[in-house]
């Protein structure tokens, strides 16, 4: 398995680009949030990378972070989501918008991507729900470690995710989780 990759940046052609890599040159297709990223051609760039080997080709994708390429792998376990879909997936949203859609079980959001309809953005949100809701990070809008650990304690006490989310966008920043626990709790009472 090739992990990752650095080289001479020698072509761009979105979605793919050409990475030199001691004197081998690699086809790498990569999503257009790590597109935009790239600098421009003949200086050197890293990439995390994911071979696909299938019958008739081996396809190399790239990523700019470690999050990408996980959700990436993620969305490609799902059935009916090849790489090119997945790809195409995180080229309309961030990785940090995609784990917001699933935790909040938006299916409008991921059906906005090329090739998912709403029965596939349906199959995603169920079969994601937990791999890529809260531990990216995103289960609310802002990014204090303390929402998130209270996040968790609420879904832990059984309410759902989007419901632990909702309450606790109410719940100051600078609340301490035991704080932030019982106002959520007192939210969600209502």
């Amino acid at each position: 398995m090739i992990s990752r990759l650095t080289g001479k940046l020698f072509e761009k052609f979105p979605p793919r680009i050409g990475l030199d890599v001691q004197g081998v040159g690699y086809e790498i297709e990569v999503s257009m949030t790590t597109f935009y990223d790239l600098p421009e051609i003949g200086r050197e760039v890293t990439l995390l990378t994911h071979l696909v080997v299938r019958e008739d080709a081996h396809l190399l994708f790239g990523f700019a972070t470690a999050d990408e390429r996980r959700a990436f792998r993620e969305l490609v376990k799902v059935s009916g989501i090849g790489a090119r879909t997945a790809l195409a997936v995180l080229s309309s949203m961030s990785v940090h918008d995609l784990a917001q859609a699933i935790t909040q079980q938006e299916s409008a959001r991921i059906m906005k991507a090329p090739g998912i309809g709403k029965k596939t953005a349906e199959r995603l949100l169920l079969e994601l729900r937990g791999k890529l809701g809260g531990d990216m990070g995103s289960i609310t809008q802002t990014s204090t470690g303390h929402h998130v650990d209270i996040v968790q304690a609420l879904i832990g006490l059984g309410y759902s995710d989007k419901e632990s989310a909702a309450a606790v966008k109410t719940i100051p920043t600078d609340a301490t989780v035991s704080e932030g626990i019982r106002l959520a709790l007192k939210q969600l009472s209502r």
